[in-house]
């Protein structure tokens, strides 16, 4: 492969050199390829190199100014292009968008909501003009506080990045906060509120499906793949069914109108179909946002002719869906729906025949069996048979009342026993003697309860007794001591209280005596004695033997 196959001149330097054509300048030949000029991407730099002047070329002379720039341009220009593999393509966007666009915000409405089993959850943000895929990983998504839905406004910030398998433009999300309820979501539900206050939801107003239709009016997209399941299942299913589709936009703005257009042409025009099925494919909640126009449930809600709604995928929910008389899952389903009644009419119509026959069958063959048993030896036979039948009754009416005779006749044998047990248990001979030992064991127990109550008191008399005596002044008298009295009445305690020639009294264990003192003598304590009152209160102390005198 030759140099200029390895280098070939990049889009910079060919604008470069076209720029500096138009300035009057005479390019030089190219020159050779370097490091700098070597071409890394599709949006690569280079650095503005001015090319030397090159020499004069005499042949080229006497041409004039434009037949020179067109001359160079032939000349200049290799024939080699740059030709570039899908995958380097991509990565070469991709790394340049990855670089660009690093950091940033967007706030939008999610739509599609779909996490995967792996964590990773994927969802379209939009607004009114556009949309752009958003992957959030799961390391991201665990750290969310909420669980992203269908209809929420967010603000996002990642990075923008390119999805090389399909060469589709992503944002990958790092965090996500919460914005509220989006445009759509929200004006969703003002709309199904407003609607559902004014009564148009109602079961009671919505029309039952005629169950022969000899012609269904299809709403739907002539080019679409939805027309196609619904010819293929109807042909399946009921191949006599007649099909009148009008062709309407079923995504955009002017969807609604087309769609009303289309109900209001059918009705104008009764006789061209007996029923309505509007129809279309699944897709994301901005592309089914045209069947939540209210100008086009009100026109569903007024149309004389039943109308089923098949929008969308079994999760899809639309106003449309709401107002109409009967709401499919899919497309397939609405036309299974309305060949219901149609579907294998002739095996249905050859099973009806054939019970038709049974039944003659049965009736016939009753009728011989009953015809059978009107002759005389049938009709003996079912004497005989009703005479066994009655002797059978007789027998187990005999054994019947037998058994219920039985049962009385024990039932009162045990009254009887219960009443004699009963009169045994109230003789009064059993009631005295009952009574004679219940008053022994209480004369006991008496006798018992008050021989030990008195020994518990006489012990308790007899202690205090002994305390008693041992306490009493008299048992100190009646130890030898004696009690001297002055005449006052006052108790002497010392010789120093008395004189000699006072009169004084002793009392003594037996009596009293009165005495003269004839003298007094004091002891090593008297000094304790005269500092003592006179006037004391007598205690039960006795004297010293020295002090008694007779």
């Amino acid at each position: 492969m030759s140099e200029s196959e390895d280098n070939p001149p990049t889009l910079a330097s060919l604008r470069a050199r076209k720029g500096k054509l138009r300035s009057g300048k005479r390019p030089s030949a190219p020159p050779p390829p370097s490091e700098s000029l070597l071409q890394t991407g599709l949006f690569a730099t280079f650095p503005e190199t001015t090319p030397p002047p090159a020499p004069p070329n005499p042949v080229l002379s006497t041409v004039s100014s434009s037949a020179e720039k067109s001359a160079f341009l032939t000349s200049a220009i290799p024939t080699e292009r740059r030709i570039w593999t899908v995958r380097s393509l991509v990565t070469d966007i991709r790394q340049h968008v990855e670089t660009t666009y690093t950091d940033l915000w967007v706030e939008g409405e999610i739509s599609n909501c779909r996490p995967a089993p792996s964590g990773h959850i994927y969802f379209t943000l939009k607004d009114g003009e556009a949309q752009l895929p958003v992957v959030l990983f799961r390391r991201q998504a665990q750290l969310l506080r909420f669980r992203p839905a269908d209809g929420l406004a967010v603000l996002v910030r990642g990075r923008i990045s390119v999805y090389e398998t399909r060469g589709q433009l992503q944002l990958i999300a790092e965090t996500m906060e919460p914005r509220g309820a989006g445009a759509l979501q929200l004006a969703f539900e003002q709309l199904k509120a407003r609607l559902l206050a004014e009564g148009l939801f109602d079961a009671d107003r919505k029309r039952p499906l005629p169950a022969f239709p000899r012609c269904v009016g299809i709403i739907t997209s002539p080019t679409g793949a939805v027309i196609r399941d619904i010819v293929t299942v109807v042909r399946r299913r009921h191949a006599r069914l007649n099909l009148l589709v009008y062709p309407a936009t079923m995504q955009g703005s002017t969807s609604p109108g087309s769609v009303a257009a289309a109900i209001r042409w059918f009705n104008a025009h009764p006789e061209r179909a007996d029923l309505l099925l509007i129809a279309r494919g699944g897709g994301s909640m901005e592309d089914l946002a045209c069947f939540n126009d209210e100008a086009l449930a009100r026109t569903i809600a007024a149309s004389q002719l039943p109308i089923v709604s098949a929008i969308g995928h079994e999760t899809d929910f639309t106003i449309a869906d709401f107002v109409a008389d009967l709401r499919a899952p899919t497309p397939s389903a609405a036309a299974e729906i309305v060949t219901a009644a149609q579907h294998r009419i002739e095996e249905r119509v050859q099973s009806l025949v054939q019970r038709v026959h049974r039944a003659g069958r049965y009736h016939l063959m009753h009728a011989r069996q009953r015809y059978t048993r009107l002759s005389a030896e049938s009709v003996l036979t079912r004497l005989r048979d009703a005479v066994d039948r009655r002797d059978q009754r007789l027998d187990e009416l005999r054994l019947r009342l037998e058994s219920a005779t039985q049962r009385r006749l024990r039932i009162a044998t045990q009254r009887v026993s219960l009443f004699e047990a009963r009169l045994r248990r109230q003789d009064i001979a059993v009631r005295i003697a009952t009574t004679h030992r219940r008053l022994q064991t209480a004369t006991q127990r008496l006798h018992s309860v008050a021989t030990q109550t008195i020994a518990t008191r006489r012990t308790r008399l007899n202690r205090a007794s002994t305390r008693l005596e041992a306490l009493s002044p008299l048992a100190v008298l009646n130890r030898g001591y004696a009690l001297v009295y002055a005449a006052d009445g006052t108790l002497l305690r010392s010789a120093a209280n008395t004189n000699a020639g006072a009169t004084i009294h002793a009392r003594l264990a037996l009596g009293t005596l009165e005495a003269t003192v004839t003298q007094t003598k004091l002891n090593s304590s008297a000094s304790e004695a005269k500092s003592e009152p006179k006037n004391d209160e007598p205690k039960n102390e006795p004297t010293a033997p020295e002090n008694r005198n007779s």
